[in-house]
């Protein structure tokens, strides 16, 4: 019988964020591009207003493709690199992507299918074999922003079944970001890889994906009194939302007898879909997947601009938003720990990012300072693009997860952490270098 090796790292799958994953029209031969880095067709990837499974305009097939080059490249080469323990014994790491428009319930599914498949394919090969991978095969995830809201959901729904090891989440708003609310109201919005423009607002406004976004935390929010106070309610929406989508039921949908109510049905039912969903992540306990407090690494990025308050208004008798400059703020360098809170990472707030099955002192925060010298390009994609989108391009991030997937100790003080805006001792998953300011 053949000696087993140094037990092997598991495979890792890397789930990207909202609108980071291709999407192609499979109807045309040869396959159009729709969405990409460089090419944003938004007419090609509304979907129809009489069901969202299926596009807007017909007859089209748009399918999901690979994720976003751009965000994810380095951080799929360097843990490939990095997790092996020779040349020739690969570590898999696998990119997952996803029709981003969808409900994250589709979503979830497909990725515990994905699970599946990685496992049988890492079953076949012959060091893993040799290591007795087989005996109880599991994998690691890693969620980039709204991956990591599917990551939860997954667990969620598979609980201890999941054959799941160790899980990296990345910038993931869980509890939700004020982008997603701008997008919706304005069309004008920091969310994905890049930002985007008002014409995106009506594809949007059907974009089921992006009411899981909206944010469920309080600090920060304010709403005038006779406004209900959850953004996942109507009555908090001003009524601009449901006619815009009308309009789009009545240029794009069937013909309908009551476009009105029509809408208004659509823009209910997207909300509570999503509400629904946001309450299942705020349930979920790391003990109902088999984890614990160890097996989970929040990082959760800092000390960039952020919009951290929305007012929500009555403007004489109609719901609106009170948009105001102070709104996007960063107070991470504040001596009152209150105050530290008001920061973020350029799309996702503080308190938008922290998870309801985590503490905060088990948190790992970053900033765009922890971008190493040599890391030109990154620092100036995030100076223009945001933080966010580029986080998980951060080379000290990738040595973060390689320790961490290695269960190695740091000798040479190559990682370290930001505590998190709160007087409390700091529980990382792992041994970090704590960094208490830049």
């Amino acid at each position: 019988m053949a000696k087993k090796i140094k037990k092997l790292v598991d495979p890792v799958i890397i789930v990207p964020g909202i609108t980071a994953t291709y999407l192609s029209d499979q109807y045309q031969v040869g396959h159009e591009l729709v969405w990409s880095v460089l090419s944003k067709k938004y007419d090609r990837v509304a979907l129809h207003p009489n069901n969202l499974n299926y596009e807007a305009q017909e007859p089209s097939r748009v399918t999901p493709g690979q994720v976003f080059e751009l965000a994810y490249r380095e951080l799929a080469e360097e843990l490939r690199y990095n997790l092996r323990e020779k040349e020739d014994m690969v570590v898999p790491v696998y990119p997952f992507g996803y029709d981003w428009r969808m409900p994250l319930e589709k979503t979830e599914a497909e990725l515990g299918i994905f699970v599946k498949e990685v496992i049988e394919r890492t079953k076949l090969l012959r060091h893993y074999h040799e290591n007795g991978y087989g005996d109880k095969p599991r994998v690691n995830l890693i969620g980039h922003s709204m991956g990591g809201l599917v990551i939860t959901g997954y667990l969620a729904l598979a609980g201890k079944a999941a054959p799941v090891n160790k899980v990296v989440t990345l910038a993931t708003p869980f509890r939700g970001s004020l982008e997603a609310v701008m997008k919706l109201a304005t069309g004008s919005a920091d969310i994905g890889a890049s930002s985007s423009a008002s014409r995106e607002r009506e594809t949007a406004r059907i974009t089921p994906a992006l009411y899981y976004l909206l944010p469920g935390f309080k600090n920060g929010i304010t709403f005038a009194p006779g406004i209900p106070d959850s953004l996942f309610d109507t009555g908090a929406w001003q009524p601009s939302i449901v006619q815009s989508i009308g309009e789009f039921i009545r240029l794009k949908g069937l013909p309908t007898t009551d476009i009105a109510k029509d809408a208004g049905e659509l823009f209910r039912t997207l909300l509570v879909q999503a509400e629904t969903h946001s309450k299942t992540v705020g349930r979920f306990r790391l003990e109902d997947a088999g984890l614990d407090s160890s097996r989970w690494m929040a990082i959760v990025g800092v000390n960039a601009k952020t919009r951290v308050r929305l007012n929500v208004i009555m403007r004489g008798k109609t719901v609106d938003l009170d948009i105001l400059s102070g709104d996007r703020d960063n107070q991470w360098e504040n001596a009152d720990p209150a105050m530290r809170r008001f920061t973020g990472d350029g799309t996702v707030p503080y308190e938008g990012a922290i998870p309801s099955f985590l503490e905060e002192e088990n948190l790992v925060c970053v900033t765009p300072q922890d971008y190493g010298y040599w890391e030109t390009a990154d620092r100036a994609l995030s100076a223009v693009g945001g933080f966010h989108g580029i986080l998980p391009n951060m080379n000290m991030i990738h040595r973060l997860i390689v320790r961490y997937f290695k269960d190695k100790d740091d000798k040479r003080g190559n990682t370290w952490g930001h505590k998190a805006p709160v007087d409390v001792h700091w529980d990382p998953p792992m041994r970090l270098k704590v960094k208490e300011k830049d």
